[in-house]
């Protein structure tokens, strides 16, 4: 577990799962990439009693004989055995090798799950006797079952309405690294990389674990977008249909939803995506929409002050986000594509919403730099009327102790300066806010940016709290959540 990088809520969850005084089935998932195996396989090395990984778009007798080369090489290479022809059969042979096994939990792990619910395999039906009829009646078994397809996990599996309702005694879901376990990762990899370097990798990468192994650590965060994202050998040139054919059946209508969303940063209602995507207003396109939401890649809101019926998607995921604006259409003969467009207004508009993102996605790191991790709120946004003249807050943090922070986020190279201008325009918005809402809470302007805010008499007075990005590098501690 040397090497596990953070991750301290997941191990202290699958501690106690050993611990356990009963049999347990979990279910696993998480966006494609986030390290759900690698965490898996880690943690329970020296306790895996059965191991196995199912195959991409294979069938079932494939299927079979993956399993049957699996269990012959957990029996030892002199075993003999027919082999399995269904699933039943393969069960059966499962419990007879769980039996022989001396350990005092015996761990089952089967990765990529869905893979193997190929058409009228049985395989689900398999599954459900294995646990309803034998593995449920032991205290010694901790059966994870693992997979990328967030929506068949949750549907299939966790919210099953047949034989294996109610059987998941617990669901983990594997999440993006934050800041500090990125920075934590890099030192692994005695990197030097400053934290507005970092910064500038997390927008494009997020939290994933493998695209952060793509990183140098002797280049900087510049050069290695160009090489991870721009190079012909990049990864993450091919990465986004790898990425949605993997996670989705009929992934074309969930591309053309992120990319209408890719559009909008503020996000859009459904029947805007509707008709911006050209789907079906129905459930179909709702089905889509929450396997997007499961999987991490889109997050539906309900701005400030409105209802559910207002509500709003957004697209969150960092590298889709930016592969829908600098790779879906790069020319593949186009050399240093990201370096010879530093600072570009493409890009100033592009690292200006990714900022925004980065610190929603730490809104508890927020929190705790304002001193209110223990004070119930509410984080939204706000888009004022039309005769507002198009004002709107990027993060509304409603607290129960009648204040809200108005946060304006602002990812620059130097200390942020606010001139008389930008003054104006900051006072407008805390006004239009306060009339158009009719809030009675105080106010509190808050500026979070890459180095902090100048002080002159712009900012005298106007801004309450300044925040910079080393509050987005703080730790916080999940453990206590279990």
């Amino acid at each position: 577990m040397k090497s596990i990088v953070g991750r301290e809520y997941e191990i202290d969850f699958l501690e106690s799962l050993m611990r356990s005084q009963k049999p347990e089935f979990l279910a696993v998932y998480g966006r494609r990439r986030v390290g759900k195996t690698f965490l898996i396989r880690q943690f329970f090395e020296k306790h895996l009693t059965f191991h196995i990984t199912a195959l991409a778009n294979a069938d079932m007798p494939t299927q079979l004989a993956n399993f049957n080369t699996c269990y012959k090489k957990a029996m030892g290479s002199r075993a003999k055995f027919a082999g399995a022809t269904n699933w039943r059969e393969a069960f059966q042979l499962l419990i007879g090798l769980i039996e022989k096994s001396r350990q005092k939990k015996k761990v089952v792990f089967i990765d990529e799950l869905p893979w193997f619910d190929t058409p009228n395999s049985g395989f689900i039906p398999a599954l459900e006797h294995f646990w309803n009829h034998w593995a449920s009646a032991r205290k010694d078994i901790v059966l994870v079952a693992c997979g990328s397809a967030a929506s068949w996990m949750i549907n299939k599996l966790i919210n099953n309405k047949g034989g294996l309702h109610n059987r998941v005694t617990h669901r983990l879901k594997i999440v993006p690294f934050t800041l500090h376990e990125c920075e934590q990762f890099l030192k692994t990899k005695k990197a030097v990389l400053d934290r507005y370097q970092i910064i500038q990798l997390y927008m494009v990468l997020g939290g994933i674990p493998y695209y952060w192994e793509q990183v140098n650590p002797r280049l900087s965060a510049a050069q290695n977008i160009e090489r991870i994202c721009f190079s012909e050998s990049g990864l993450l040139r091919t990465e986004f249909n790898n990425l949605f054919s993997s996670l989705f059946s009929n992934w074309d209508k969930h591309v053309s939803i992120v990319s209408v969303l890719a559009k909008k940063a503020k996000g859009l209602t459904r029947d805007e995506i509707v008709r911006g995507a050209k789907l079906h207003n129905a459930g179909s396109t709702t089905r889509i929409l929450d396997e997007l939401e499961e999987s991490g890649f889109i997050k539906k809101y309900v701005p400030f002050g409105k209802k559910m019926r207002n509500s709003l998607y957004q697209l969150v995921d960092f590298y889709t986000l930016f592969y829908m604006r600098f790779l879906k259409d790069i020319q593949l003969d186009n050399k240093n594509n990201w370096l010879n467009t530093i600072d570009s207004p493409k890009q100033r508009a592009w690292s200006g919403y990714a900022f925004e993102q980065v610190c929603l996605y730490h809104i508890e790191q927020v929190k705790k730099a304002l001193g209110i991790s223990g004070v119930e709120t509410y984080a939204s946004s706000w888009r004022g009327t039309a005769s507002s003249g198009g004002a709107q807050v990027d993060l509304v943090i409603d607290r129960r102790d009648m204040v809200i922070n108005l946060c304006e986020m602002k990812f620059s190279i130097n200390p942020f300066f606010i001139d008389k201008k930008y003054a104006t325009e900051l006072r407008n918005k805390v006004g239009r806010f306060k009339e158009e809402t009719g809030t009675r809470k105080s106010l509190f302007l808050t500026m979070v940016t890459t180095f902090g805010v100048v002080q002159n008499a712009h900012s005298t007075g106007l801004v309450q709290n300044d925040l910079t990005m080393d509050v987005l590098f703080k730790h916080i501690d999940n453990r206590l959540m279990i």
